[in-house]
C-alpha cells in the first residue's frame, strides 16, 4: 500500500464532513474535478472504496467511516499543534471561518471585521452569510452568528450588537384604507406580508405585552424570504410586514412606513457569536472574540 499524503487525507476529511464534493471543494478552494481525482487517487493507494457515489448523493462506506473516526482526532490535534506555534509566534494566522445570518454579517462588517483584519493581516477571514441554521461543526466553521435564543445549548455564546426589536410596519397609504390594528388578533382582518424561513416553514409573528405572549400565523397572499424585500413590499403598500427594526429604520425616518402594534413589540435578546464548548479555541477565533468583547465593552 502506498502511504497517502496529508493533502490526500485532508481532502478525504473535507468530503466526509460535507458529504458533497461541491461544498468540500468550495471550502478547500479547489475545483470539484481536482478533488474528485484526489479521492480516487486516495482510494487507489489504500485499496478500498471510501465513498458511495451517485448522481444525487455521497455517503461513506464502512471503511470510510472507520477511517474518518480515527483520522478526525489526528487532524484536530495537528491543527492544535500548528495553532500553538502561531500563538508562540505572537500573531494569529491561518483561516477563520464564521457562518452568520445577514444581520449578523452586516453588524460585524461595520466595525469588528475591518479592525480585525487591520490588526491580524496573517488571518484569512471567511465570513459566510446565509439564512439557514447551519451545523457549524459538521460544516467546518470555527464559529457562527445567530440570535441568542437560537444558539444550541452545548455552545458558548458571546452576545453582541445589543437587543433586537421586531416591529410591525405598514405604509400610510395602506392604513388609509383600513383600520389600524390595536391588538395582534386584529391582524386577521388585514393583508400581511408573510415570511418564509430557510427551513421552508412560515415565520409566526411573535408579540408580547404585560406577560401575555402571542404567536400568529398571519393571513396574507404574499410570502417573501428576505427582510429587505419585506420592507420594500410594505413601503409599496402591499400590507403589514414584521421585521427587525433596523431593516425598516430609513423607511420609518422618511415616513414611507409607520409602526403598528408598537406596544406589543418589546426588545428581545439580540445576536451572539457562538462556538463549540469542547473544542480547542484557535488563536484567530480567540483574537476575534477578544476584539468583539473589547468593542462591545466600549459602547
Amino acid at each position: 500500500m502506498v502511504r497517502p499524503s496529508l493533502n490526500d487525507l485532508t481532502a478525504f476529511a473535507a468530503v466526509a464532513s460535507h458529504l458533497s464534493f461541491r461544498e468540500a471543494a468550495d471550502v478547500m478552494g479547489v475545483s470539484r474535478s481536482a478533488l474528485s481525482h484526489a479521492i480516487i487517487g486516495l482510494e487507489g493507494k489504500l485499496g478500498v472504496r471510501l465513498f458511495n457515489r451517485t448522481t444525487r448523493s455521497v455517503s461513506l462506506t464502512q471503511a470510510g467511516a472507520n477511517l474518518l473516526a480515527r483520522l478526525d482526532p489526528v487532524l484536530q490535534a495537528l491543527d492544535q499543534a500548528l495553532d500553538t506555534l502561531s500563538e508562540e509566534r505572537g500573531t494569529p494566522s491561518g483561516t477563520l471561518r464564521i457562518n452568520a445570518n445577514k444581520s449578523g454579517a452586516s453588524i460585524l462588517l461595520a466595525d469588528v471585521v475591518p479592525r480585525f483584519l487591520d490588526l491580524y493581516p496573517d488571518v484569512d477571514l471567511d465570513l459566510v452569510s446565509e439564512g439557514r441554521l447551519a451545523d457549524i461543526v459538521e460544516q467546518g466553521f470555527d464559529a457562527g452568528v445567530r440570535l441568542l435564543e437560537a444558539v444550541p445549548r452545548d455552545m458558548v455564546a458571546v452576545k453582541f450588537g445589543g437587543d433586537v426589536r421586531f416591529i410591525a410596519v405598514a405604509a400610510p397609504s395602506y392604513l388609509k384604507g383600513s383600520s389600524t390594528p390595536k391588538t395582534p388578533d386584529e391582524l386577521h382582518t388585514h393583508r400581511c406580508i408573510r415570511q418564509r424561513l430557510p427551513s421552508g416553514k412560515r415565520y409566526r409573528w411573535e408579540f408580547a405585552k404585560r406577560g401575555a405572549e402571542i404567536a400568529l400565523d398571519v393571513p396574507g397572499t404574499l410570502t417573501l424570504d428576505d427582510n429587505d424585500l419585506l420592507v420594500q413590499a410594505a413601503a409599496a403598500g402591499r400590507g403589514i410586514a414584521y421585521v427587525p427594526e433596523h431593516f425598516a429604520k430609513s423607511f420609518l425616518q422618511s415616513g414611507e412606513l409607520v409602526t403598528v402594534l408598537d406596544d406589543w413589540c418589546p426588545p428581545t435578546p439580540g445576536l451572539a457569536l457562538y462556538y463549540p464548548r469542547s473544542r480547542h479555541l484557535p488563536s484567530p477565533l480567540r483574537a476575534f472574540i477578544d476584539l468583539l468583547k473589547q468593542l462591545e465593552g466600549g459602547r
